[in-house]
């Protein structure tokens, strides 16, 4: 065996959360942090490292380091570096994980006051999302991504882009290419990607203009990353969608049918999970995701009930979603289509143990404790935002007549010589896809 069939050891990471108070404004002299904020940050902390983890390093050493004023130079105050620095020897860490933005400027200066690498929240989330892109679309979005975030980091600090499969070269390693890397050519490249990815884009239209002749509702899973919305998917459907406790284990949309109870058939899409602080520049990677709830008709909202910061978490998610209406991406009237799914409730005692709201539905993926209750919200959520119409047809369109049987609920039939009159119930999406009908 040469030195070179030896795996190089993991990187020896540092997860580092500048905290500031969230009632600083109102009590500028400080005094002790209220539990909530307590447990909010070590919240915010498990989730970084969680970040980190999930890019296949070990994490040597967590922080939260209290933020009394923001620094330009280096975001930290000049004692908390000095201990950083102190730590980042004793322990050999390779990476320091800042959980916040850094500017170039602040990054820089880090890198030299530690003598090691660092990034920020944004850098470590490109890198997930480099690794966990599967189709097209999304690993020439993550690589725009990466490229317009880089574009002043790259001149600024270093000579070269280091692209390897799955990732984008923050932690190097084997297999990389190096590629020159100036603004022009940073710019060039941006430019091919974007015109790549609207050409993407129209060939994925032109499918979801296909699914729309396809005549059966959509329900999407949408939540916070590992909610449990893939182990969810798997048990409705009995898929083999990759569910594993991490977060952004699913970067890409997946469909699979599923029958309900009443027989009605169902298309359900598992899309990827939201984040807090969703860098601005991964925000058009999410395009699919949230074309995929946009066009949906119900939305199935999941949250881990046994999360400490769940409430917080669900904010983040209706925040992207209300930010989809601004967009005009998603009708104003999307809360009407949605159904609040508490899952894990394995973990806190069982489905009876978790307090749930009228309209909300306790599950356990896991276990399949509450999953039937699921189906029947489903279908009794479909059949409240059914609507009435009436449809003359001819006799020789059985195929239409046997689609609304399908789809819908025919209330009455009247059968005439030449025609057909029914009385039907369906969904606004299968009454306007039955009307669009060649």
């Amino acid at each position: 065996m040469t030195g070179s069939d030896v795996a190089a050891p993991p990187a020896r990471v540092a997860v580092i959360l500048p905290w500031e108070r969230q009632d600083r404004a109102s009590d500028p002299e400080g005094g002790e942090p209220k539990v909530g904020e307590i447990r909010a940050a070590e919240a915010r902390l498990d989730e970084a490292v969680g970040l980190a983890a999930s890019i296949g390093v070990v994490i040597v050493r967590k922080a939260v380091l209290p933020l009394r004023v923001r620094r330009p130079a280096t975001l930290l105050g000049s004692g908390q570096v000095e201990a950083l620095a102190e730590t980042v020897k004793a322990d050999e860490v390779g990476l320091v994980v800042v959980d916040a933005r850094l500017s170039p400027v602040q990054q820089r200066n880090l890198e030299r006051a530690l003598g090691c690498k660092v990034i920020d929240r944004t850098g470590l989330i490109l890198d997930i999302f480099g690794e966990r892109a599967v189709t097209r679309e999304g690993s020439l979005q993550v690589e725009l991504a990466h490229l317009e975030y880089q574009r002043s980091r790259l001149v600024r600090s270093w000579t070269h882009l280091e692209r390897q499969r799955g990732g984008f070269g923050f932690l190097g390693g084997p297999g990389e290419t190096q590629i020159e890397a100036d603004r022009r050519l940073i710019g060039d490249r941006i430019v091919r990607l974007k015109k790549e990815l609207e050409q993407v884009r129209r060939t994925r239209g032109l499918h979801r203009d296909a699914r729309k002749r396809v005549p059966f509702p959509v329900v999407a899973l949408v939540g916070y990353t590992n909610a449990g919305k893939s182990t969810l998917f798997n048990a409705l459907t009995g898929a083999a969608v990759h569910a594993q406790d991490q977060l952004f284990a699913t970067l890409d949309p997946t469909m699979r049918g599923l029958v309900l109870p009443s027989g009605r058939k169902v298309i359900l899409s598992d899309t990827v999970g939201f984040i807090s602080e969703l860098p601005t520049e991964l925000v058009a990677a999410f395009r699919a995701t949230l074309e995929e709830v946009a066009g949906a008709d119900i939305i199935l909202h999941v949250r881990d009930a046994a999360h400490p910061d769940s409430n917080a978490q669900r904010a983040d998610v209706i925040a992207v979603l209300n930010g989809m209406v601004e967009d005009e991406t998603l009708d104003p009237a999307w809360q009407g289509r949605v159904i609040e799914v508490l899952n894990k409730a394995d973990l806190v005692g069982g489905v009876e143990a978790v307090p749930a709201r009228e309209g909300t539905v306790v599950i356990s993926a896991i276990t399949g404790d509450g999953l039937d209750q699921l189906r029947a919200a489903i279908d009794a959520h479909m059949v409240g935002a059914m609507e009435r119409a009436h449809y003359d047809l001819p006799v020789t369109e059985g195929a239409a007549i046997a689609w609304l049987y399908e789809h819908g609920e025919v209330t009455q039939r009247t059968d005439g010589e030449e025609t057909v009159s029914l009385d039907v119930r369906l969904l606004p999406a299968d009454r306007a896809r039955f009307e669009r009908r060649g």
